[in-house]
């Protein structure tokens, strides 16, 4: 049953009508605490709103991607077919320029032309179901091109492209950082935080030497990620088994799960680097050391300060520049916004936490949206448990072209193993545009 904007519409009432309790319950709580008293079942009552209140709202989130991902592929459809009954000559011109540059970054044996191409995909599909023992001549010297005796065949891209949509739709960071594909062991680029000298000059007066700036360099490489699932050779055999769309499923789903958590806390040997794995100090807004990123303090150990808890929630969005707050978010898990949600600004009384109430609109914090990741770390004592930044500027990603999957039908008998392999790296590139908090006094 194709998906529509009813769900949308329904879940955002839900939220309206979760955060009007939600309020109505806090408030009767802040009485009965001025009071000298906490009521037990009050505090149930809370409890329940707001893991209602966080229901609908990732509720609202799932469905709202899945709308946009179902409108895209009826787009792409529309598209084909206003070309001409569904031809897909250019969609097939793409995919095959695709493979041609993933067969150069993985030291493939030459280009291929279009019949090449579809002899590859056809051989691919039955290399899936079936040991490349048990292919024909033709499907072997097919598939030669892509592979490696050892390692493994190249996926083509139509699967790739499949895998990677998924990656995109379970990994929160992917959306927020900045991404980049590449053919080669890395990416570099240049880090340009000095300025060049200057002085004033009267009108006769004779130019002196100023400085020149100095420019460093940044480099993040790419590491090998790799994922196993397994299916029975009998499911193989049924030829109403979409094996290609098996695959890019679950190795999409489990690829986005491992990379969510190494773009957060990876520790940058065999995996990305993580955001959270740099050097922090204490940054009283004039900034820090390059390399280092800033953190305020919550003024608590684990905890936000007992006392204007939300000051320094203020206090860590100034310290980001003027230049990165407009594409700025919090990044946090879903237990600090719980605590967060009962902080208000103290001139309006207004809560600072907002549900999104309109159809593509996020929650939001102080007015800006909020990525929930629940790789960020616990709360506890100088934990760096609540980020906020403009992640596009500040975290790389970088994929290399070309996905490989080895067929293991030995191992694991009955089931048939997919190893299934590509590179990816991760880094900060741009140290001032994000900071932290650090949960300690």
């Amino acid at each position: 049953m194709p998906l529509d904007d009813t769900e949308i519409k329904s879940l955002i009432e839900a939220q309206g009508k979760a955060f009007d309790a939600f309020k109505a319950s806090h408030e009767e709580e802040i009485k009965e605490l001025k009071k000298g008293v906490s009521d037990p079942v009050l505090q149930d009552r809370l409890t329940k709103i707001e893991k209602s209140l966080d229901g609908a709202v990732e509720a609202k989130a799932a469905i709202e991607a899945a709308i946009k991902a179902e409108r895209k592929e009826r787009e792409d459809l529309e598209l084909r077919l206003a070309r001409g009954g569904g031809d897909k000559s250019g969609d097939m011109a793409k995919e095959m320029k695709s493979f041609n540059l993933s067969l150069g970054a993985a030291g493939g044996k030459g280009q291929v032309d279009d019949k090449g191409y579809d002899a590859y995909k056809s051989a691919f599909t039955n290399f899936l179901r079936k040991d490349a023992r048990l292919l024909s001549g033709e499907e072997v010297k097919a598939m030669s091109v892509g592979s490696d005796p050892d390692g493994g065949y190249l996926v083509t891209p139509d699967v790739s492209g499949r895998i990677v949509k998924k990656v995109y739709e379970t990994s929160p960071i992917r959306q927020i950082a900045s991404v980049t594909t590449i053919s080669s062991d890395a990416l570099e680029g240049l880090e340009d935080n000095d300025e060049a000298g200057y002085e004033w000059q009267s009108e006769t007066q004779t130019p002196a030497d100023t400085t020149t700036p100095q420019l460093g360099k940044w480099r993040i490489p790419v590491e090998q990620l790799g994922a196993m699932p397994k299916i029975t050779q009998k499911l193989l055999d049924d030829a109403a088994v979409d094996v290609e769309a098996w695959l890019a499923d679950k190795v999409g789903a489990k690829i986005g799960r491992v990379e969510n958590t190494a773009f957060v806390t990876g520790n940058g040997v065999g995996k990305p680097r993580g955001f959270t794995d740099y050097t922090t100090a204490a940054d009283s807004g004039a900034g820090v050391t390059w390399g280092s990123i800033g953190y305020v303090k919550s003024g608590a150990s684990a905890d936000f300060a007992a006392s204007n808890p939300a000051d320094k929630i203020f206090d860590l969005v100034g310290l980001v520049k003027e230049a990165y707050l407009q594409n700025s978010r919090f990044v946090t898990r879903r237990s600090v916004i719980t605590k967060i949600r009962k902080f208000k600004e103290t001139t309006t009384n207004a809560y600072l936490w907002q549900p999104g109430l309109q159809a593509g609109a996020p929650e939001s914090l102080l007015g800006y949206p909020i990525t929930r990741a629940e790789d960020i770390p616990t709360l506890a004592a100088d934990s760096l448990s609540l980020w906020f930044g403009d992640f596009m500027a500040a975290y790389q990603i970088v994929d290399r072209l070309g996905v490989r999957v080895l067929r293991d039908p030995y191992t694991v008998k009955p089931y048939v193993l997919f190893y299934t392999t590509k590179r990816v790296g991760g880094g900060v590139v741009n140290f001032e545009a994000i900071k932290a908090m650090l949960f300690n006094s």
